[in-house]
């Protein structure tokens, strides 16, 4: 309980610092986001699309957070997370790029359901603080994880255990997960409302 008091502080701090440094996504252009974006679509704006070794559903990033999603490319590129084509997509993006394609996917406005779906498990008591109750976070550094896949979820919190993520926060969390906790947090996760897959923001231009 200590440990997770420490690191729900040392994450609220992070955050306030990070919000001070970004470059939000009202100031990239999602009209010209669309236009660079569309080679995203490629792979996340295919219905269940997979990555292949290690297999997992390609993330959905129709209604995520600008913040976030710039955050997440730059890390790519600076290969604090380890994909060979997200690094190579990242690389050639300049910060106007990631501003612009950030503005894009994040005009889609999430769903919430309006209340939490299921029984939040125990271990989800710590990413609720940054993550929301119901998934859709309200600090833009953050991702919202509200119908994003399992798979991927799960995914990511064994890259972040493993450390091919290098984000010291995350890591720290996610060292003291079971394979059964990352499953349900996946789970949890996936049944919520929000995120929308990639291709209804190409057809529809929202979440629907």
């Amino acid at each position: 309980m200590k440990f997770r008091r420490t690191l729900l502080a040392l994450s609220l701090s992070v955050a306030m610092i990070a919000m001070s440094g970004t470059v939000g996504a009202e100031d990239g252009n999602a009209d010209r986001g669309k236009v660079l974006g569309y080679t995203c679509h490629g792979c996340h704006g295919v219905p269940d699309y997979k990555n292949a070794y290690p297999n997992y559903s390609v993330p959905k990033l129709g209604a995520q957070h600008g913040a976030y999603l710039q955050a997440a490319l730059k890390e790519y590129r600076d290969q604090n997370r380890s994909h060979p084509t997200m690094f190579a997509q990242a690389s050639s993006l300049s910060d106007q790029d990631r501003a612009d394609i950030a503005a894009y996917f994040s005009t889609a406005t999430p769903i919430p359901s309006g209340q939490v779906q299921g029984t939040p498990p125990a271990v989800t008591q710590t990413c609720v603080a940054c993550h929301g109750n119901d998934g859709v976070s309200k600090v833009a550094d953050y991702p919202s994880l509200a119908g994003q896949y399992p798979d991927y979820i799960e995914q990511a919190l064994h890259a972040y255990k493993s450390g091919k993520r290098k984000n010291p926060i995350m890591a720290g969390f996610a060292a003291g997960l079971s394979d059964a906790d990352i499953q349900a947090i996946g789970a949890f996760f996936g049944q919520q409302k929000g995120l929308c897959s990639t291709d209804q923001v190409l057809k529809h231009g929202k979440c629907q």
